[in-house]
């Protein structure tokens, strides 16, 4: 079937026959309930990713933008770790929309990618990362619960709850999750002193409401916006709001 056609169209037909039987071996194949857990949290768990490689930009640029000197003598300056970093991180949140909105293929490779790669960069330049290795890890987490989803599903209606409904929910959810924060970076908006946990509870609240509209489903779509959640824990506790864990 891919002898006639070129070396990368080869590379991504073996590719795609290895994942899915590794899928099926792992029983995370679409007629599974894993694969169908998996297919339930990815929306969530890239609206998380976008949401978190959001505020990062935000505090970056805040960072620029209300620091004396100019913007470009600042862009200058900038060293190559911190340049991948903040190119990582919009690759990732130009990947979760792309997937949010439905572009399956091609933003779901480039989220895995960055978020990948974004855990990579902890060992070389763990300065980065605030407390720990913890957001590194929470990006690793968050790849593998994509990689988990079968792609036939994610660009199917699941029977669960329907999926454009899920997309635009998590989409939505995103959104209220890096808006406040992100005029608090600017000094802009001013509430509380408690943003760190803005972003994780404007899950928890969307896990709920979801999971009241979308019984007898409800403990699914709880048990996926708590899988989905590690982005925002890492930037709860590196923002110092989980006290108790340290």
């Amino acid at each position: 079937m891919t002898v006639d056609l070129p070396l990368p169209a080869r590379v991504r037909a073996d590719a795609d026959l290895i994942a899915h039987a590794l899928r099926v071996r792992l029983r995370l194949d679409s007629a599974s309930p894993g694969g169908r857990f998996f297919a339930l949290t990815a929306p969530f768990a890239l609206a998380v990713a976008a949401a978190y490689a959001g505020i990062q930009l935000m505090r970056w640029y805040a960072g620029i933008a209300l620091s004396p000197g100019s913007t470009r003598s600042h862009l200058v300056t900038i060293d190559l770790p911190q340049a991948l970093n903040i190119v990582l991180l919009a690759t990732t949140t130009i990947g979760a929309i792309l997937t949010l909105t439905r572009r399956w293929p091609a933003g779901r490779f480039l989220t895995i990618t960055a978020l990948l790669a974004f855990a990579a960069q902890w060992p070389v330049t763990p300065a980065l990362y605030g407390n720990g290795p913890y957001e590194a890890l929470a990006a690793t987490l968050t790849a593998a619960t994509l990689l988990a989803c079968p792609p036939d599903l994610a660009t199917s209606e699941d029977d669960w709850i329907d999926g454009r409904r899920l997309a635009f929910a998590a989409g939505v959810m995103a959104a209220i999750a890096w808006f406040p924060v992100a005029l608090v970076e600017t000094r802009a908006f001013v509430v509380s002193t408690d943003y760190g946990a803005w972003p994780l509870l404007t899950l928890a609240v969307t896990g709920i409401a979801l999971a009241l509209y979308a019984r007898p489903a409800g403990l699914r779509v709880l048990a996926a916006t708590a899988m989905a959640s590690p982005l925002f824990l890492a930037h709860a506790y590196a923002t110092g709001v989980l006290e108790i864990v340290r």
